[in-house]
C-alpha cells in the first residue's frame, strides 16, 4: 500500500479549511493539519472543523506540533518534528492508540525517531519546496536510497513518507524506490485545478 498524505496550507485565496476540503474532495483520505504560524485559539478552532470534515470524509487527521491540542480534540494523531515534543513523551500523554510520525533528514535522525517510539517517518525534503521555511538538505533519490539501504541493514522497520517538493510525477520514481507514501501540498495547490491533481496523485498512488 503506498500513502498519500496531505498537509494544509494557505494561499492568498485558499484558506486552511479550504485545502482540507480540496485534499478530501480528491480522495485523500489522511490530512496533516500544520499551522506553524497561528496562534493557538485559531490553530484550535480550525481544527475541530477540519477533524469534522475528516471524520465525514472517512479520513485521519494528524495535527502538526500541536500535541495537547491533538488529545484535545480528539485527532488520531501528531506529526512532531526534531524540535518539537519527543514522541515517546507525546505517546505518555496520548496512548497507544494515536497515530505518531516524527520528522527526519538522515539515517541518524531515523533511528533516533524510531527509538522514541514514532509509527512513521517523514522524511525529506525530496527537492527544493517553498512551503517550509527552515529546509534541510535536499535528499533526491540517492538520499532516499542510502536510508531505506541502512534502515534494512539494522533491521529498522517503519513506513518511510517521502516529504518536501513532491508531485504528482514523481510517485513512480518514489514507488520504486521503496518508500511508502509521500506528503504533499504545493504541488495540489499551485495546480490550476486543485481537486482534480488531489485526484491524479491518488489514482497514481493505487
Amino acid at each position: 500500500m503506498f500513502d498519500v498524505q496531505f498537509i494544509t496550507h494557505h494561499t492568498d485565496t485558499i484558506s486552511y479549511l479550504d485545502s482540507v476540503r480540496i485534499a478530501l474532495a480528491g480522495g485523500c483520505r489522511w490530512v496533516q493539519l500544520r499551522m506553524k504560524e497561528a496562534p493557538e485559539e485559531e490553530a484550535e478552532a480550525v481544527a475541530r472543523e477540519a477533524l469534522a470534515l475528516c471524520r465525514a470524509a472517512g479520513a485521519l487527521l494528524v495535527v502538526d506540533d500541536r500535541v495537547e491540542l491533538a488529545r484535545r480534540i480528539g485527532a488520531d494523531g501528531v506529526h512532531l518534528g526534531l524540535g518539537d515534543m519527543p514522541a515517546d513523551e507525546a505517546r505518555r500523554l496520548l496512548g497507544p492508540s494515536f497515530r505518531i510520525g516524527g520528522t527526519a533528514n538522515t539515517f541518524e535522525e531515523v533511528r533516533l525517531q524510531v527509538s522514541r517510539g514514532v509509527d512513521y517517518i517523514g522524511c525529506g525534503p525530496f527537492r527544493h519546496t517553498t512551503t517550509k521555511q527552515r529546509l534541510a538538505p535536499v535528499l533526491g533519490p540517492e538520499g532516499y536510497l542510502s536510508i531505506l539501504e541502512r534502515m534494512r541493514t539494522e533491521g529498522i522497520r517503519r513506513p518511510l513518507v517521502a516529504i518536501g517538493g513532491v508531485g504528482a510525477e514523481d510517485i513512480p520514481l518514489l514507488r520504486r524506490l521503496g518508500v511508502s507514501g509521500i506528503a504533499l501540498s504545493g504541488s495540489i495547490l499551485r495546480a490550476p485545478d486543485p481537486v482534480a491533481e488531489m485526484r491524479r496523485v491518488m489514482e497514481l498512488a493505487r
